[in-house]
Order: structure tokens, then sequence, then C-alpha cells
């Protein structure tokens, strides 16, 4: 595990905003990412019998939707070990190759930061 205490204060706040939309939504993984302006879009999955996004892919559709031109972080609340390519290339689409992307645990504690790249 990875000391989140060092964390910037706004990547920080976007774990903690992921945490808490995917334990009041009861799914399996929550996700924030914050946009150039720093405005802040907040997702769990979607999993509809016709729909099915990650947390992170709705969180970045939503930050799209609301006219974010780029992403200055992202970050995943999941028990996964990895962030899946899918939501990298996602990130990455907005943001680009250097966007970080943190991995959190559903405990809050930061387990690794990878570029989205």
């Amino acid at each position: 595990m990875t000391d989140s205490s060092g964390l910037d204060p706004e990547d920080r706040k976007i774990i903690t905003l992921a945490r808490s939309a995917r334990a009041r939504n009861g799914v399996p993984e929550g996700a924030a990412v914050r946009d150039e302006t720093g405005r802040t879009y907040v997702a769990g999955t979607v999993a509809l019998e016709s729909l099915r996004l990650t947390a992170l892919q709705t969180a970045v559709a939503m930050a799209v939707a609301s006219g974010a031109k780029s992403l200055e972080a992202a970050a995943v609340v999941t028990d996964a070990d990895t962030v899946a390519d899918a939501d990298r290339a996602a990130v990455r689409d907005l943001g680009g190759p250097g966007t970080p992307v943190l991995l959190a645990g559903p405990d809050g504690l930061l387990r690794a930061t990878e570029p989205a790249g």
C-alpha cells in the first residue's frame, strides 16, 4: 500500500468522493475526475441491462457532457489491483497520456498511481 497522507489535498478529495459514491450507491467501483478548471465529476458503476460502464468511464462521460476540455487527475476506488485498460483509455482521451489515475482500495488508501498513458 502507498501512504495517502503525502497526497495533494485535491487528489485526496477525489479519492474521498470516489469512495463515497461507491459506498452510497452500493456499486463495485466509485470514481471521480477533476477537470482543467478544478471541477469534479463523481460516478459509480453503471450496470443496466442495455448499458454497462465502469465508474471511471461514467465520470469521464459526465465531465465531457458538462463541457470539460481536459482532465487534471482521476481516481477510482475498487477491489481490483490495477486500473482497467479501458478506464485508462477514457482518461487518456480527455486528459492525455500523462494524466494521473489514482487507484485506491475500499478503505480509501492509495494503492498506486498510474499514468493514463
